[in-house]
């Protein structure tokens, strides 16, 4: 089994037992295994507070102050989320290595976060693989339509 493959079952055998995290998981597991493929790291650090928070980034539009977007920052190496100004300035930041399918999972959790920007290149933080939540989440709706044989009862047939 390969890496990905074995980061799905991690993830359906640590979901709640709530009887829809895991089936949910599963279902989807061919679209985070196909964005993850995109990426060049099995794992990144992610910043996350004491209590285990994601730390997510503002960022504006510079010509248009009021356009703003949250990102969550993936690094490639420890070093490498050492150097963000929020480590730095921050004891209560800490940087942990986390699977690239579990980080893409959190994306549908996490309600306030627009993007993911993925550092590929260790040393590297000028250029990233940036996934957008609203993409994201469009191909995973369309992966459980065609998978379920779903018809949109709102789409014009004929």
């Amino acid at each position: 089994m390969d890496e990905l493959q074995q980061q799905i079952q991690t993830l359906i055998q640590d979901a709640p037992n709530d009887g829809v995290t895991g089936p949910t998981v599963e279902a989807i597991s061919p679209v985070l295994v196909a964005i993850a493929e995109r990426l060049k790291q099995p794992q990144y650090y992610i910043l996350q507070t004491l209590s285990q928070s994601w730390v997510m980034t503002t960022l504006s539009n510079r010509q248009q102050a009021s356009v703003r977007k949250n990102v969550l920052y993936a690094f490639p190496t420890l070093q490498d989320a050492a150097a963000d100004p929020q480590t730095s300035k921050n004891p209560q930041i800490m940087a942990l290595p986390t699977p690239v399918t579990h980080i893409l999972f959190q994306m549908l959790a996490l309600k306030s976060l627009d993007s993911i920007i993925f550092f590929d290149i260790p040393g590297n933080l000028k250029q990233g693989t940036e996934v957008q939540r609203q993409e994201f989440q469009a191909m995973v709706q369309t992966h459980l339509q065609e998978s379920q044989g779903y018809v949109d009862p709102n789409a014009n047939i004929g």
